[in-house]
């Protein structure tokens, strides 16, 4: 959460923070700012609202500048305001602090300072961390920084600017992501590589308790004792290019990533799944059958859209493997004294690779015994990196806040790792390595279908976006899919949306459906369409409004809705993703109608970084 993006170079800084922000608004947007250093003046605009203010506000008042950090605001602490934005300066405009993250003792460094004659401006926690700074500074920036972070407790990713010292910027993390980027005399900062694809391929992804010190010539790294370490250069992705994190011919990049979904769940397999018989490779996984044979259990933790990924890779494993497998959100796994250790292997999911209740739970059940496996999209992330081992979903940049395309890749995952464990186990029914191969090479296919129905699926909106309130309904792995399909919708139309299992009904749910309430129906497993069949009829005795997401076999059902949207014929486990597709356009179309900022939707971030 935040975006964090510093230059210092040859160039214009201004321009290359503006575009920096703007790649990273996915990681807030209620507020923006930046300071830079023109001619030995530390200048600084900070504003409420989206970047487009702080564009206009620097046309109309512009900074020349070859050095300077910039920030987009995901509030945490203190309302989003003109003066809760970041930047935060000292009290003298010495010290300039960008953050993202919390820190957790700020109030008993406030009061401290505050002793000290010290006055503060704003609500925030970070405000702390410029005074503090400029208390310590006695002519190097780097020693301050290093003394401030010894009475720091909590997360951060932190950029700072001195006036005193206009070429360098000192950078450090604790917890929240921060990566530099190398150039020719010029080097960069930034949250993620995202902002960074344009200027750079080459990085270093800081590990936590490191400094920076940055200039246009050279990047050293220290412990937070000011001890040197070895700097460790990686590269970005190639498929993070400028052409991927750009709109193109959409208007809107969540619907741009829902259809490249066909090609990101192609992209998922590549050199995975070898071939019809089931065989599986994972470049960075690898299970001998004697450990195999050791597993007691798995644990798959995560949060919102991977949760839901991984509870449908619960019902998978279990289905076709027979080993006990819990789900569990990451804020609650990290705090109910889990029951890991030798025997267990515990799965993080995670799109960015940062998700900050996942990482703990992760080094938690590492702390514990436990082999640890991160599914991820990115290469070199704080999970990716604490794991033992890992396996990257391809997805490409994921622009929008409402995830799409890393849910299906995650799920294209879950298949070849049931796959896989199938070959170790040396008893898995031929009828599931069959199925499981059948999903995960139908599945492409299946998604591309669906988004050739999509003008039906707008229509079927009219009924959805006049409501204030819907549920959506399944069993099996339809409940599965339902719970991401009524996550969907709350993100970024606002309806409040539930999903429930349809044998659930009966059991409290049912009392909240009157005249007009939209229910969503998922019936893609043939051997529950009876099941499916009497649930909707109990809804619509009861006056709901029924929306149908069905398989072609499953006709005789349709007759009973009042709008269905047929996805075809596929393998049983395969039908999650066209369904899920159906529930993201759905989902897309009456936030449009609603007239919702569909890619930004309120008080949502895309990489959370903070508990």
């Amino acid at each position: 959460m935040c975006g964090i993006i510093g230059y210092i170079g040859y160039r214009e800084a201004v321009k290359i923070i503006l575009d920096g922000l703007e790649c990273l608004e996915y990681r807030g947007y209620d507020s923006t700012g930046l300071a830079a250093i023109e001619n030995g003046k530390l200048l600084y605009r900070k504003n409420v609202g989206r970047l487009s203010v702080l564009k206009d506000s620097i046309d109309k008042d512009p900074i020349t500048a070859n050095i300077g950090i910039g920030h987009n605001r995901w509030a945490t602490h203190g309302k989003p305001s003109d003066i809760n934005a970041h930047p935060h300066l000292s009290s003298d405009g010495l010290i300039s602090v960008i953050h993202n993250g919390i820190i957790e003792n700020y109030l008993e460094l406030k009061a401290a300072l505050e002793a000290k004659g010290v006055e503060f401006v704003s609500e925030t926690d970070t405000e702390v961390v410029a005074h503090l700074i400029r208390e310590k500074y006695k002519g190097d920036l780097l020693s301050a920084v290093s003394e401030a972070l010894s009475e720091i407790r909590g997360a951060y990713a932190l950029c700072v600017l001195c006036e005193s010292e206009p070429g360098r910027i000192i950078a450090a993390k604790l917890a929240s992501p921060l990566i530099i980027g190398f150039g020719d005399a010029e080097n960069f900062v930034a949250s993620d590589s995202t902002a960074l694809a344009a200027h750079t391929r080459r990085i270093c992804n800081l590990n936590d308790r490191v400094i920076a010190d940055v200039t246009a010539e050279s990047v050293h790294l220290y412990d937070l004792d000011l001890k040197p370490l070895e700097l460790v250069e990686e590269h970005i992705p190639d498929e993070w290019t400028q052409e991927a994190v750009a709109l193109g011919e959409y208007s809107h990049f969540m619907l741009k990533e829902i259809h490249e979904q066909p090609q990101a769940i192609r992209n998922a397999a590549m050199g995975k799944l070898g071939s019809k018989d089931g065989s599986v490779a994972f470049d960075g996984f690898s299970f001998t059958k004697e450990e195999y044979k050791k597993l007691k259990r798995i644990d798959i933790v995560a949060c919102g859209t991977a949760y839901f990924a991984g509870v449908f890779g619960k019902y998978l494993i279990e289905k076709h493997l027979r080993i006990p497998v819990e789900a569990c959100i990451a804020s609650e796994f990290r705090y109910k004294n889990p029951i890991v250790g030798e025997g267990s292997l515990v799965i993080a999911i995670s799109q960015s690779g940062e998700t900050m209740d996942t990482l703990e739970s992760l080094k938690l059940a590492k702390a514990r015994g436990a082999k640890t496996l991160a599914i991820t999209n990115v290469l070199g992330s704080q999970i990716d990196r604490a794991a033992d081992y890992r396996i990257y979903t391809m997805a490409g940049p994921e622009i929008a806040v409402a995830s799409t395309k890393a849910y299906s890749t995650q799920v294209e995952i879950l298949y070849l790792l049931a796959l896989y464990f199938g070959s170790l186990s040396e008893s898995m029914p031929a009828e599931s390595v069959e199925a499981l191969t059948n999903a995960a090479m139908q599945a492409p296919d299946a998604v591309s279908y669906v988004l050739g129905q999509e003008k039906a699926i707008e229509q079927a909106t009219e009924e959805i976006f006049k409501s204030s309130r819907m549920f959506f309904i399944g069993r099996g792995a339809d409940y599965c899919a339902s719970l991401e399909g009524a996550l969907k919708l709350k993100e970024i139309s606002y309806i409040h949306a539930e999903a429930y299992p349809s044998g659930e009904l009966k059991h409290g749910p049912i009392a909240l459906i009157e005249e007009g309430t939209p229910i969503v129906a998922l019936a893609t497993q043939p051997e529950l369409y009876d099941k499916a069949l009497s649930n909707i009829k109990e809804v619509k005795a009861r006056g709901a409004k029924v929306l149908l997401i069905a398989r072609d076999s499953a006709a005789y059902i349709a007759r009973e809705a009042d709008i269905s949207i047929m996805i075809g014929e596929m393998e049983d486990d395969a039908a999650i993703l066209p369904a899920v597709c159906v529930m993201q356009l759905l989902s897309y179309y009456t936030a449009l109608k609603l007239g919702r900022d569909v890619d930004k939707p309120r008080n949502l971030a895309k990489s959370v970084t903070v508990e």
